[in-house]
């Protein structure tokens, strides 16, 4: 198929429509905000078991890693793929479970002393509302965060990038099912990555 042929194809392609900004779009938005603000507070605060209760049971939680690459060639190459390359973090319920319980048990190289963190949450957008397959409601959501961290005295560091999530009602309140968390940094700058974004 020539170039210009796949270029035909992929106008013809449906494009997504956007969501309809009505009452109900508004209700399910502050909804998500205040979830993903009080998440915010249960983590600075390091209330991390109650945190825990707020993720699906079949939760996927991914960070790629970026990298430079030249102009054309971002939406391919930009990001590693989810189970085909190297991430930062491809994981589930299970092990950010167990990555909370070992920083709670007060024997952890890189969080002893605990880390002091504040993060910010903004640019916060349903993308997509919907039922799953079992007739559960399931949003899409956007968002900016910037976490500051500060470790022992002096060191200190920012992460600021863009998440996109999908949370389920479950009774009244929200489960996180998917997290992609995408870094503006090619390289970390932090000595390491124990805190969860």
């Amino acid at each position: 198929m020539t170039e210009l042929a796949t270029e035909v194809e992929a106008s013809q392609q449906p494009k997504e429509e956007r969501i309809v900004r009505d009452a109900r779009y508004y209700e399910i938005k502050r909804e998500i905000e205040e979830h993903l603000y009080d998440e915010a507070a249960m983590l600075d605060e390091r209330r991390f078991r109650e945190w825990l209760d707020t993720l699906a049971e079949d939760l996927v939680y991914f960070m790629p890693m970026t990298y430079n690459v030249k102009f054309g060639d971002h939406e391919r190459r930009e990001r590693t793929r989810i189970e085909k390359d190297m991430s930062w973090f491809n994981e589930g319920k299970w092990t950010l479970t167990k990555r909370a319980e070992q920083i709670l048990t007060g024997v952890h190289w890189a969080e002893e002393p605990l880390s002091r963190l504040c993060r910010l949450v903004s640019n916060v957008q349903v993308t997509a509302i919907r039922d799953n397959e079992q007739g559960e409601q399931e949003v899409s959501v956007s968002s900016r965060f910037i976490t500051y961290q500060n470790r022992c005295e002096y060191e200190e560091y920012y992460f600021a990038g863009s998440r996109h999530d999908v949370l389920r009602r479950v009774g009244d309140s929200w489960k996180l099912v998917r997290r992609e968390i995408h870094l503006g940094q090619t390289v970390l700058l932090a000595k390491n990555l124990t805190i969860f974004f």
